[in-house]
């Protein structure tokens, strides 16, 4: 009645719908009641941890934030709240094969068995590759996640798909890092099969690692970390240039993924956050070496 008294009598309305005109203007004078005010201000709240997800959070990181503010509401609240304003998270979809393996390749030893875990920085990496879709043609990326932190400690980003592209983000790796014995997975893609790959990480005291042929769940975690990419940056955003691809990657990685995204396996904290956290049997010094800021990052933050 509310939003049509512009258009019809109240009186017909009243009758049509069998309400009174009195308990109209009632309804119309009463103020909200305590629950409608604090619903409408949990949602300002709800929107605000929205909206600086970039779209990206559903209700369990949304919900996350909120305690981390002090604020304790149910999963069941948060989750109507958002249902009733349209506010969704983003869906993981899947996503494009790159691995290309080499008849002559030499592939490592599986070291991993699809046990991703790790107790402290630098112990257990994954590694891949992916293709990023612009107007100009395919633009690449390559990444070195620690497993501990799920972090990206080295990436790099080029107009082809070789073994340089792979060695560029784990020399970044290596740079950042200085790791004294870590085992590096990554599927049997050619790039990683290679002379020179095997060679370089001989030389850095590196342990090669690789999972079988054609099974995303051999490096489920790299894979995992491809669907977070894609359907929070790629499915949302139209690159017109390699350039445009790059600084937006740059700024997803280093500017959000690596220093503020909430990851559910890290007890809701970021990769940055998680690593600041005391490591069992470390010694602080040390762990303040692994924990320096990565490239492109803001200490302060």
């Amino acid at each position: 009645m509310k939003a049509n008294q512009d258009r019809f009598p109240l009186s017909t309305m009243a009758r049509l719908l069998k309400v009174s005109r009195s308990g109209f203007h009632a309804w119309m004078e009463r103020r909200p009641s305590a629950h409608a005010v604090s619903d409408k201000l949990l949602l300002a709240q709800i929107r605000e941890i929205h909206a600086r997800s970039r779209g990206t959070y559903g209700m369990p990181r949304v919900h996350a934030m909120l305690l981390r503010q002090g604020i304790h509401v149910g999963r069941k609240r948060v989750a109507r709240l958002m249902r009733e304003a349209g506010l969704r998270g983003a869906c993981r979809p899947r996503f494009i094969c790159t691995t290309h393996r080499a008849p002559a390749g030499r592939p490592a030893p599986d070291l991993v068995q699809r046990h991703f875990s790790a107790d402290a920085p630098n112990q257990l990496w994954v590694a891949d590759a992916t293709y990023i879709p612009t107007v100009a043609g395919f633009y690449y990326l390559a990444v070195v996640l620690d497993v501990y932190s799920r972090r990206i400690v080295g990436w790099a980003m080029g107009s082809h798909l070789r073994t340089a592209l792979m060695l560029q983000a784990l020399d970044m790796a290596l740079a950042q890092r200085h790791p004294s014995a870590v085992i590096h997975h990554s599927d049997q893609g050619c790039q990683y099969t290679s002379v020179a790959f095997g060679r370089r990480c001989r030389e850095a005291g590196v342990q090669p690692s690789m999972g079988s042929v054609g099974d995303a769940y051999d490096n489920a975690m790299c894979e995992s970390f491809f669907a977070t990419l894609e359907c929070e940056l790629l499915m949302r955003s139209r690159f017109a240039t390699h350039d445009d691809a790059r600084q937006a990657l740059f700024t997803w990685i280093e500017g959000w993924y690596n220093s503020h995204r909430l990851h559910s396996a890290l007890g809701y904290r970021s990769p940055q956050e998680f690593e600041k956290l005391p490591v069992n049997g470390m010694n602080p010094a040390l762990h303040q070496a692994y924990t320096a800021p990565s490239q492109g990052e803001n200490p302060s933050t």
